[in-house]
């Protein structure tokens, strides 16, 4: 009976269980969905060896296996404040923190992930999962074969770093050199931040995981084909469209799409011009025409100012020599000024003709760059458009009425103008030079050069001395408007007379002496003896008596020794004349009155 009841109970359980292995085999995912594993796991519902083995074996089939490293897709069931909720076709659901979608703020329920586990379960049972991982796992796959493809990616560009950008491609931070950005320079780095755009991997270094990429390539590679296409088109004369690409001091890169051209600073305006930047600016688009280019066609010679008609043919037909006309100073030359007198029509002042003074001057003396300046027309060449113009033609020649003005033996006042080596160059006006010879400088001083007497810019009274009105000559002298000195020297210091004086300097064969400003007179080394036979000295004072005065050449000469010697000859004299009185009145014999001779004689001969 026992063991009848045993059997009945087990056949009783295989068929309550036989329906429910065919359903699980039937439709194994409401199975595993339906399954109460809590009950199972809490002892509510008991489940028998075979069913559970055949529960074991529908998950092992229908879900992912955790223990695998694999990157695999999964869904968003559910996001919350800090968390997205990802379904892997797990056991469990996962979780991923919602800081790993920052590049993606439009999460949404539904949308498909690649996730890695990180976790299997945490501490609570919670399935981790990390978007993060699974996407620079997966971004160096796709970033190694966008490399070797030459696949063009998308990025999004996080922000400036030095020397270019950050950005992010496929969830790698990789690096945009700033010349990589544009084919043209990049002035404003901020306008790309936060943008999303394509580029060209061209450089990976898997040890330091750096990766370089290039927008300006695919640039370059839709410019290579408009390049050809244009270049093949090219020709002389031919007007094309262009942005100024770059400026710089000597010309202007102009970009024609594709194509680089250049245009030289003195192909961009008829007008001269200091830099390219007061013609043109960056980004500008302009209408260029081809003046030439090489074989290759890759150096493009352009202009601009060859679009517009040149100002020489546009220059007034009723324009001629003798007109007045206005301009500006736009260079100067040290012979002369070039004068903007229309746009790219110019005239040349010559130095000379700036003013009626002859003594040279540089054109900086009268213009400076910039100036207004009103001149005459005195040459016009249209064919070789050349003009010269003169200032000085506005007034009158001050040479016309020079002799009513200037007449031989006038006084005027004068300015230093200039030093030459024999006088000084004087302006009495504007056009009138005079010269004053060095030797007409000063009655008395021994000038060697101009420069010791007076300086440029100084004032001196003048006489005209000479006047050449055909030569525009004019001879002056300084000296000449004071009295010659030499004159009452010549009184004062007449010969014979004796003046008191120090010995200034002992020089070759005598010594100077300085009777005032004007005098110094010159002692012969024999006549610088006194009486006792020793010579002056330097600083002695001493009377000296004038035996040389030579006015025209103002030479003056000078003894002490004559003092003493006179008044030696003086008392031999008076000597004399006494014994001849003494012998008359005592009527000596002839004898006797020529023994009183011969010795007066012998003593004024200086014998004993």
């Amino acid at each position: 009976m026992a063991e009848n009841a045993k059997q009945a109970e087990v056949e009783a359980t295989e068929a309550k269980s036989a329906p429910v292995v065919s359903e699980a085999k039937a439709n194994p995912e409401k199975f595993l969905a339906d399954f109460n594993w809590h009950n199972y796991q809490e002892g509510i519902d008991e489940v028998d060896d075979l069913q559970l083995k055949e529960f074991e074996k529908l998950v092992a089939e229908n879900f992912v296996d955790t223990l695998d490293d694999e990157v695999v897709e999964g869904t968003v069931v559910h996001i919350t404040d800090r968390d997205a909720i990802i379904d892997i076709n797990a056991k469990s659901e996962g979780v991923i923190s919602l800081n790993e979608f920052r590049y993606n703020p439009g999460l949404a329920v539904g949308d498909k992930v690649e996730v890695l586990i990180d976790v299997r379960e945490d501490a609570t049972g919670q399935l981790v999962l990390s978007h993060r991982k699974a996407r620079v796992i997966k971004a160096w796959d796709r970033v190694n074969a966008a490399h070797e493809t030459g696949e063009i990616v998308n990025g999004f560009v996080k922000c400036r770093t030095k020397g270019g950008m950050i950005v992010d491609v496929f969830g790698i931070e990789a690096f945009l050199p700033g010349s990589q950005i544009d084919v043209k320079p990049i002035r404003d780095y901020d306008q790309y931040v936060n943008k999303t755009m394509e580029f060209k991997v061209v450089k990976i270094n898997h040890e330091f995981k750096n990766v370089v990429v290039s927008h300006k390539a695919l640039i370059e590679a839709d410019i290579e084909e408009q390049k050809k296409e244009i270049i093949g088109q090219l020709e002389k004369g031919q007007v094309l469209e262009g942005v100024v690409k770059n400026i710089t001091s000597y010309g202007v890169f102009i970009d024609l799409g594709g194509v680089d051209g250049l245009i030289h600073i003195t192909d961009l305006s008829w007008s001269r011009i200091n830099h390219p930047n007061e013609i043109v600016e960056l980004d500008q688009k302009l209408n260029v025409v081809i003046l030439d280019f090489d074989e290759n066609k890759s150096r493009i010679q352009l202009g601009l100012k060859q679009l517009s008609k040149h100002p020489w043919e546009a220059l007034a037909e009723e324009v001629k020599v003798g007109d007045k006309v206005k301009g500006k100073v736009v260079v100067i030359a040290d012979y002369g000024a070039f004068i903007e007198v229309a746009d790219g029509v110019e005239g040349l002042i010559h130095v000379s003709e700036m003013s009626w003074s002859t003594h040279l001057r540089s054109a900086q003396d009268f213009v400076s760059v910039g100036d207004e300046v009103e001149a005459v027309i005195l040459t016009l060449d249209r064919e070789d458009r050349k003009m010269s113009l003169g200032i000085k033609q506005l007034s009158a020649d001050p040479w016309t009425d020079i002799t009513g003005k200037y007449p031989v033996g006038s006084k005027h006042t004068g300015v230093v103008r200039n030093f030459t080596n024999f006088g000084v160059f004087v302006e009495l006006e504007e056009g009138i030079d005079g010269l004053i010879y060095i030797s007409d400088l000063s009655w008395t001083k021994k000038i060697k050069h101009p420069s010791e007497f007076c300086a440029v810019g100084d004032k001196l009274d003048v006489v005209v001395l000479e006047l050449d009105v055909e030569g525009r000559k004019l001879s002056l002298g300084h000296k000449q408007t004071t009295a010659n000195p030499w004159d009452k020297y010549e009184t004062e210091f007449a010969l014979g007379t004796t003046h008191t004086a120090a010995i200034s300097e002992i020089v070759d064969k005598g010594a100077t002496i300085e009777f005032n400003e004007d005098i110094v007179a010159f002692v012969p080394s024999r006549h610088l003896e006194k009486e006792d036979g020793s010579k002056l000295k330097k600083g002695e004072s001493a009377e000296f008596k004038i035996i040389e005065f030579n006015k025209e050449f103002k030479r003056v000469v000078a003894s002490h020794t004559a003092i003493f010697k006179a008044e030696e000859v003086a008392n031999v004299k008076a000597a004399v004349k006494k014994a001849a009185s003494a012998a008359a009145e005592a009527k000596p014999t002839l004898g006797d009155a020529n023994d009183a001779l011969q010795a007066l004689k012998d003593k004024m001969d200086g014998k004993a």
